[in-house]
């Protein structure tokens, strides 16, 4: 009798959790000069633990834009004129500064363009992936770090006469690594911030 052995596939991550959210908001504040950007941190010392090989899997990221007092979506006022709303979630500090897309701390991004003239809204120019595919986790982006970093600011124009509120809702699961995999990801992370 002849037995074959089946060999199965090394998995990178297996779920310790289902699937939640966490969201950081960041506020520009009225009048935002054009450049300016202004960062939010969003803490994950939680759910992230280096003995333990423990790290987050982003599963999928939506960026929400609202404005003033009532929180209300009217893109018209955001801007005092012709411009976009840039924001960018990444996993490595970037200062008040947004990230070229070819960085490998960028997890997402978005870019609201705003044409005011003719009171339109688009997302078209951002094409990067937010949402990183089925719940597979081999298609999740892997977190090791401790804080993720929203960063978000006017471009072309100026923001309005109210405040706009930006915030990153991003949809995780707790996963447990090997500890080749956790330094993978780790010396992957380090790498990207020189």
């Amino acid at each position: 009798m002849f037995i074959s052995e089946i060999v199965t596939p090394e998995v990178m991550a297996t779920a310790k959790t289902g699937s939640f959210y966490l969201t950081e908001t960041i506020t520009i504040p009225a009048g935002t000069v054009d450049g300016t950007r202004v960062q939010g941190a969003m803490d994950l010392g939680a759910y992230v633990n280096v003995p333990t090989g423990q790290a987050i899997a982003v599963e999928s990221v939506d960026f929400v834009f609202q404005i003033g007092a009532d929180y209300g979506q009217q893109f018209e006022s955001m801007l005092n004129g012709n411009g976009a709303l840039s924001s960018q979630l990444t996993d490595l500090n970037p200062g008040t500064a947004l990230v070229r897309a070819d960085d490998q701390s960028l997890i997402a991004s978005s870019g609201l363009n705003i044409d005011q003239a003719n009171n339109i809204g688009s997302h078209a120019a951002d094409l990067y992936p937010d949402n990183f595919g089925p719940a597979a986790l081999s298609e999740a982006f892997m977190v090791v770090n401790d804080q993720l970093y929203l960063v978000a600011g006017p471009d072309g124009a100026n923001i309005g006469s109210a405040d706009v509120f930006v915030t990153a809702r991003v949809k995780a699961r707790v996963v447990k690594l090997s500890t080749k995999d956790w330094m993978s990801i780790a010396i992957q992370s380090t790498a990207a911030d020189n």
